[in-house]
């Protein structure tokens, strides 16, 4: 499965802000954005005039990043959205919303939707009592989401069991007592707290 391997701190200064790639490590004064606000490379620190165009890619290249997501499959979730009823640009987030290593990274059960990635590609969670460890798996509203018996002894799903929870968005409901988390509903934009202007994006692609 292709993925992206090089130092994501990079992306976050490329994009001018924090996308919050790393987990606890973009609380910490570490945080790349904090030490060199500024974009990498040689020539980072010039000031660029935006054009219309830079302006959309931007805003599209920040939403995949924030995902994990390669052009392909960024391109795929589009035309999905442009498929669905409704809104394309709030479609197309609640798309990414809805797959599995990101409601796992919602829950709590991982510090970062990369590291959320990793525990569902290990197989250490059930939807609706099934494993499922592809990470673009994408719930639906109903869906039940628990942890596998056999993964409650993993130390790190122990360490993050522990601020699972806290910071739920409106649409999961979580049971601390079983460790259970079930989707409300889909999410829809005003619960959907990522920092974009999706019109762009649609834009850049009705071009």
């Amino acid at each position: 499965m292709a993925r992206y391997t090089e130092a994501v701190c990079k992306l976050c200064r490329r994009e001018g802000e924090k996308l919050y790639l790393k987990g606890e490590r973009c609380y910490s004064p570490k945080c790349s954005i904090a030490r060199r606000a500024y974009a990498p490379g040689q020539h980072g620190q010039a000031r660029k005039k935006m054009s219309e165009y830079g302006l959309q890619l931007r805003e599209k290249q920040k939403l995949r990043r924030i995902y994990g997501i390669l052009e392909r499959q960024f391109a795929g979730y589009f035309e999905m959205a442009e498929r669905k009823k409704g809104i394309t640009g709030e479609n197309l987030l609640q798309i990414l919303e809805s797959r599995l290593d990101n409601v796992i990274y919602r829950i709590g059960f991982g510090v970062s939707r990369k590291e959320a990635r990793q525990l569902v590609r290990h197989g250490h969670f059930l939807v609706n009592g099934r494993k499922v460890n592809i990470p673009s798996f994408l719930v639906k509203a109903g869906d039940v989401i628990t942890i596998k018996e056999s993964s409650l002894s993993s130390d790190k799903i122990k360490v993050n069991l522990e601020s699972a929870g806290k910071s739920l968005p409106e649409w999961i409901d979580y049971d601390a007592n079983t460790q259970t988390a079930t989707i409300k509903a889909l999410p829809n934009r005003e619960q959907i707290d990522i920092p974009v202007q999706e019109h762009l994006i649609v834009e850049l692609y009705s071009r």
